[in-house]
Protein backbone atom coordinates (compact mmCIF):
# COMPACT_ATOMS: atom_id res chain seq x y z
CA UNK A 1 0.00 0.00 0.00
CA UNK A 2 1.31 3.43 -0.97
CA UNK A 3 1.72 5.95 1.82
CA UNK A 4 -0.44 9.05 1.21
CA UNK A 5 1.02 12.51 0.87
CA UNK A 6 0.23 14.80 3.82
CA UNK A 7 -2.71 17.13 3.24
CA UNK A 8 -2.07 20.87 2.96
CA UNK A 9 -4.01 23.20 5.22
CA UNK A 10 -5.03 25.40 2.27
CA UNK A 11 -7.20 22.53 0.98
CA UNK A 12 -9.65 22.80 3.88
CA UNK A 13 -12.62 25.19 3.91
CA UNK A 14 -13.07 24.89 7.70
CA UNK A 15 -10.48 24.98 10.49
CA UNK A 16 -11.02 24.38 14.20
CA UNK A 17 -8.44 25.08 16.91
CA UNK A 18 -8.07 22.29 19.47
CA UNK A 19 -5.90 22.53 22.57
CA UNK A 20 -4.06 19.39 23.59
CA UNK A 21 -4.25 18.32 27.22
CA UNK A 22 -1.62 16.87 29.56
CA UNK A 23 -3.51 13.57 29.63
CA UNK A 24 -3.29 13.28 25.82
CA UNK A 25 0.43 12.46 26.04
CA UNK A 26 1.41 8.82 26.36
CA UNK A 27 4.51 7.29 27.96
CA UNK A 28 6.48 8.01 24.76
CA UNK A 29 5.98 11.76 25.22
CA UNK A 30 3.58 12.43 22.37
CA UNK A 31 -0.17 12.50 21.82
CA UNK A 32 -1.47 8.93 21.81
CA UNK A 33 -2.91 7.64 18.54
CA UNK A 34 -6.45 7.22 19.89
CA UNK A 35 -6.64 10.95 20.72
CA UNK A 36 -6.51 11.79 17.01
CA UNK A 37 -9.90 10.12 16.57
CA UNK A 38 -11.22 12.40 19.30
CA UNK A 39 -9.83 15.36 17.31
CA UNK A 40 -11.76 14.07 14.25
CA UNK A 41 -14.97 13.75 16.26
CA UNK A 42 -14.50 17.21 17.78
CA UNK A 43 -13.92 18.82 14.37
CA UNK A 44 -16.94 17.19 12.72
CA UNK A 45 -19.46 17.56 15.52
CA UNK A 46 -18.23 21.01 16.51
CA UNK A 47 -18.85 22.18 12.94
CA UNK A 48 -22.32 20.62 12.82
CA UNK A 49 -23.32 22.16 16.16
CA UNK A 50 -22.00 25.59 15.12
CA UNK A 51 -24.03 25.35 11.91
CA UNK A 52 -27.14 24.58 13.94
CA UNK A 53 -27.72 21.20 12.26
CA UNK A 54 -26.90 18.85 15.13
CA UNK A 55 -29.03 18.62 18.25
CA UNK A 56 -27.09 16.07 20.29
CA UNK A 57 -29.77 15.69 22.93
CA UNK A 58 -33.02 15.59 20.98
CA UNK A 59 -32.51 15.67 17.23
CA UNK A 60 -34.60 13.18 15.25
CA UNK A 61 -31.64 12.39 12.96
CA UNK A 62 -28.22 11.37 14.24
CA UNK A 63 -24.95 10.43 12.53
CA UNK A 64 -23.37 7.11 13.40
CA UNK A 65 -19.70 6.52 12.65
CA UNK A 66 -19.34 3.46 10.43
CA UNK A 67 -15.75 3.91 9.28
CA UNK A 68 -12.69 5.87 10.27
CA UNK A 69 -9.00 5.84 9.40
CA UNK A 70 -5.92 7.84 10.37
CA UNK A 71 -2.42 8.09 8.93
CA UNK A 72 0.29 9.64 11.10
CA UNK A 73 3.22 11.70 9.79
CA UNK A 74 4.68 13.78 12.65
CA UNK A 75 4.22 13.66 16.42
CA UNK A 76 2.23 16.18 18.40
CA UNK A 77 2.68 16.67 22.15
CA UNK A 78 1.12 18.66 24.96
CA UNK A 79 1.10 21.70 25.13
CA UNK A 80 0.71 21.98 21.33
CA UNK A 81 -2.36 23.57 19.84
CA UNK A 82 -3.60 21.86 16.71
CA UNK A 83 -5.82 23.00 13.90
CA UNK A 84 -8.23 20.44 12.51
CA UNK A 85 -9.01 21.00 8.84
CA UNK A 86 -12.40 19.69 7.74
CA UNK A 87 -13.79 18.98 4.28
CA UNK A 88 -16.37 16.67 2.70
CA UNK A 89 -15.01 14.16 0.19
CA UNK A 90 -18.36 12.47 -0.55
CA UNK A 91 -21.93 13.50 0.12
CA UNK A 92 -24.39 10.67 -0.35
CA UNK A 93 -28.10 10.22 0.20
CA UNK A 94 -27.78 9.14 3.84
CA UNK A 95 -24.02 9.28 4.42
CA UNK A 96 -21.09 11.66 4.34
CA UNK A 97 -17.36 11.02 4.20
CA UNK A 98 -15.38 13.72 5.94
CA UNK A 99 -11.65 14.20 5.46
CA UNK A 100 -9.78 15.66 8.41
CA UNK A 101 -6.24 17.00 8.58
CA UNK A 102 -4.56 17.60 11.93
CA UNK A 103 -2.00 20.41 11.78
CA UNK A 104 0.45 21.18 14.57
CA UNK A 105 0.77 24.86 15.45
CA UNK A 106 1.43 26.90 12.31
CA UNK A 107 2.47 23.94 10.14
CA UNK A 108 0.85 23.84 6.70
CA UNK A 109 1.50 20.11 6.25
CA UNK A 110 -0.62 17.60 8.16
CA UNK A 111 0.87 15.84 11.18
CA UNK A 112 -1.95 13.30 10.76
CA UNK A 113 -4.92 12.89 8.47
CA UNK A 114 -7.78 10.61 7.82
CA UNK A 115 -11.43 10.18 7.17
CA UNK A 116 -14.61 9.72 9.10
CA UNK A 117 -17.87 8.32 7.63
CA UNK A 118 -21.24 9.10 9.17
CA UNK A 119 -24.43 7.29 8.20
CA UNK A 120 -27.46 9.30 9.23
CA UNK A 121 -30.26 7.40 10.91
CA UNK A 122 -33.57 8.04 12.58
CA UNK A 123 -32.79 8.26 16.30
CA UNK A 124 -35.83 6.17 17.32
CA UNK A 125 -35.66 3.37 14.74
CA UNK A 126 -31.93 3.32 13.92
CA UNK A 127 -32.81 3.06 10.21
CA UNK A 128 -30.91 5.12 7.62
CA UNK A 129 -32.64 8.29 6.46
CA UNK A 130 -31.98 10.88 3.78
CA UNK A 131 -29.86 13.79 4.95
CA UNK A 132 -32.14 16.60 6.17
CA UNK A 133 -32.03 19.64 3.86
CA UNK A 134 -30.44 21.95 6.45
CA UNK A 135 -27.70 19.39 7.16
CA UNK A 136 -27.07 18.90 3.44
CA UNK A 137 -26.73 22.66 2.92
CA UNK A 138 -24.21 22.92 5.78
CA UNK A 139 -22.20 19.98 4.39
CA UNK A 140 -22.21 21.35 0.83
CA UNK A 141 -20.08 24.27 2.11
CA UNK A 142 -17.33 21.73 2.88
CA UNK A 143 -17.36 19.77 -0.39
CA UNK A 144 -13.98 19.74 -2.12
Amino acid sequence: MDRPTPFNIADFPHLAAITTRWMDNDVYGHVNNVVYYSFFDTAVNGYLIAQGVLDIAGGATIGLVVETRCTYFKPIAFPDTVRAGLRVAHLGTSSVRYEVGIFRGDDDSAAAQGHFVHVYVDRASGKPVALPDDLKRALEKLVR
